[in-house]
């Protein structure tokens, strides 16, 4: 089974500290590598130095008594004759035995190399060059050696090396745990914050952090989400609201009538009670097909919008209907909108029965293009609606007075589904001051020119 952690942030931080080991152990080889090379090659130019002087001064016969030292014993030279005896040294090697076993040959007189001797951890190295002085099979060899510094020996600058290498990618998987720890903090705030809301609770928001990084961005979507669904869980809450409240009240009278009858046949009319059956069933349909209609309404459905010239859609909706009133119509052209046809058809018909049944001679429909939107405005010359009731007439089931009654023919809903309907499509609908009476008007973005 693989094994790895399930944190992201131990995974990145395990992440960055191997890359950052491999990254630095890379140079750590590489600084290893030039250092041993460049102490090496100041090493073997000092040897080499010395020991071609003294290989000249042999040949020449100059050299006499003991060979001058003048790095204060840091090179070891010797004329070693064959046979190994030592015929003359630098002071720091007099008295030793040869310094170097290897004999160059007549073929290849210089040879220069690095000579160990010992185990760890008492190991020694030195470089060295040995110098035959002539091609001659008694010629002398001259060596010039020089140790190696300890701690490319004993393995110290590998141990610091490697310390270091530790050291920084410790710093790394630290640094990445507080970055990472820090980054993803708002995304446990997010978190939490979605594991406390419950389904009675909907209206908490998560944190959003400041910025357009992704974190900014998941919390502003969770938080549209949120907003989806706790108006979806609203929808619902007020159908089954609404639908217990509203439907209550026909029903108890439509079984209050039935019962009658039942129980009394000879004392009733059966033809008007099948007659009022009727129309408390009518009611009680209109009323749930209004409350079903208001519980889709921008559920985010997938009905196809398309676009609609609203004043072909108002003239064809007023030319199919019979009013017992005047009809006063304005219908700019060119005013399309994006929408479902019926749904705006629905809204269209729930403002003019509105109005028809309000009125009191005329009803004034106009629609007109204004910058980015196109308006579509229904006017009747009733008493009107006073200011402060003007948002309540959207609500459901709201009758400002007697008149608004059940007796007058409608469920209360009509203008609540209009509304719906322009929310759903980006608009506003809204009640404004006309001083023939009430005003209605729908707001909704136009359509862009099509390609």
């Amino acid at each position: 089974m693989r094994m790895r952690p399930r944190s992201i942030r131990a995974r990145d931080t395990l992440v960055a500290a191997v890359i950052a080991a491999l990254v630095w152990g890379v140079t750590a080889v590489g600084v290893d590598v030039a250092v041993r090379t460049i102490v090496k090659s100041d090493l073997l130019r000092g040897t080499q130095v010395v020991a071609r002087r003294v290989s000249g001064g042999v040949r020449d016969g100059t050299l006499r008594g003991p060979i001058p030292d003048d790095t204060g014993g840091r090179i070891l030279v010797q004329v070693v004759e064959p046979g190994g005896r030592v015929r003359a040294a630098t002071p720091a090697a007099a008295g030793r035995p040869p310094v170097s076993g290897l004999w160059p040959s007549a073929g290849l007189r210089v040879r220069d190399y690095t000579e160990c001797r010992g185990r760890w951890p008492n190991r020694q190295c030195h470089v060295a060059e040995a110098i035959r002085a002539t091609t001659a099979p008694d010629s002398v060899v001259v060596y010039a050696v020089e140790p190696v510094p300890s701690y490319l020996v004993n393995g110290l600058l590998e141990g610091v090396l490697a310390a270091g290498v530790a050291a920084l990618a410790g710093l790394a998987a630290r640094i990445t745990w507080r970055v990472v720890g820090r980054t993803l903090a708002p995304v446990e705030a997010i978190r939490a914050q979605l594991a406390e809301i419950s389904a009675t609770d909907l209206s908490r928001r998560v944190p959003e952090p400041a910025g357009e990084d992704e974190i900014a961005q998941l919390a502003r979507t969770a938080n549209a989400t949120l907003d989806r669904l706790e108006s979806a869980v609203g929808r619902q809450r007020q159908f089954a609201s609404d639908a217990s409240h509203e439907l209550r009240t026909p029903i108890a009278g439509l079984r209050a009538n039935l019962e009658d009858a039942s129980m009394h046949p000879e004392d009733n009319d059966l033809p008007a009670v099948v007659e009022q059956a009727l129309h408390d069933t009518d009611r009680l349909e209109s009323i749930v097909t209004d409350l079903l209609l208001l519980a889709r309404i921008g559920t985010g459905g997938t009905v196809a919008q398309e676009p609609i010239d609203l004043s072909a859609l108002a003239a064809a909706e007023l030319g199919r209907r019979t009013f017992q009133v005047k009809i006063e119509k304005e219908l700019a052209h060119g005013v399309t909108v994006r929408g479902v046809r019926m749904q705006l058809v629905r809204l269209l018909g729930n403002l003019l029965d509105n109005a028809e049944r309000y009125t009191d001679r005329v009803i004034a429909v106009e629609t007109f293009p204004d910058h980015d939107h196109a308006l579509l405005t229904v006017t009747d010359d009733g008493v009107g609606i006073a200011p402060p009731d003007r948002e309540r007439v959207f609500e459901r089931f709201t009758r400002l007075d007697s008149a608004r009654s059940r007796g007058a023919g409608g469920t209360g809903l009509g203008l609540a589904i209009a509304r719906e309907i322009a929310q759903a499509h980006g608009g506003t609908l809204r009640v404004e001051d006309d001083p023939r009476g009430a005003r209605f008007v729908l707001r909704l973005p136009l359509a862009p020119p099509e390609a």
